[in-house]
């Protein structure tokens, strides 16, 4: 059995609640969305075959124990919940990474779950699964990228609708598009609507300003 990949890599965690814990990183190729904001693009197409053992052995190798599984989309591979649970048996703490259009149904439960509600400006925001709402556990966590007012106004407009985000007791996560939307100008519409909900950058992109890979 073997996955389609387009890098590993050992990094900090950059946008999610463990933002700053050093993570390796699997990341698949292959994606369903083309939003318009993609930082990783070149992970559309590409990658290579890889043995879901011998990812699990350089998983093995490396003294970090918390590995993300991203993309891509992660779930475009009907074989990447058996790597999850793979990874899991052997005492990793992982986190999927998912644009939200797929069932994370077969997710083993003990995965963290981040995933994402593609907001209009991203140009895919009609294809989100909703049903994924109601299968989220409180090591979960939703993430709306906002590139502007009017993705913020839909991100308010979701959390109204959806009850169960709220109730779900995950984290939710407000990220601005890197290098478009201030992150000073979202800070102060979270503010003044006093949500509960977290802020977060990509830090990793803070950092490494000049890496467009790897990351």
């Amino acid at each position: 059995m073997s996955l389609v990949i387009s890098e590993i890599f050992y990094s900090i965690q950059g946008e999610s609640s463990h933002a700053g814990r050093p993570c390796q990183f699997v990341r698949l190729a292959g994606c369903n969305l083309r939003c318009s904001y993609c930082d990783t693009s070149y992970a559309y197409d590409g990658g290579e075959p890889v043995e879901l053992t011998e990812i699990v052995a350089v998983l093995v190798a490396h003294p970090c124990r918390l590995v993300e599984i991203t993309g891509g989309e992660p779930l475009l591979q009907e074989e990447t919940p058996v790597l999850l649970t793979a990874l899991l048996e052997r005492g990793f703490e992982v986190l999927l990474e998912t644009n939200g259009t797929y069932s994370v149904e077969d997710v083993d439960r003990r995965c963290g779950k981040i995933i994402d509600i593609k907001c209009p400006s991203s140009g895919e925001a009609h294809k989100t699964f909703w049903g994924n709402m109601d299968m989220l556990t409180p090591g979960d966590e939703i993430k709306f990228v906002i590139q502007d007012r009017g993705d913020y106004d839909y991100a308010l407009g979701v959390l109204a609708r959806r009850k169960n985000i709220l109730n779900s007791g995950c984290a939710i996560l407000f990220s601005p598009v890197f290098g478009v939307l201030p992150p000073a100008m979202l800070a102060k519409w979270i503010l003044a609507a006093d949500l509960p909900v977290r802020m977060k950058v990509q830090m990793h992109r803070v950092i490494w300003t000049d890496r467009t890979t790897g990351v």
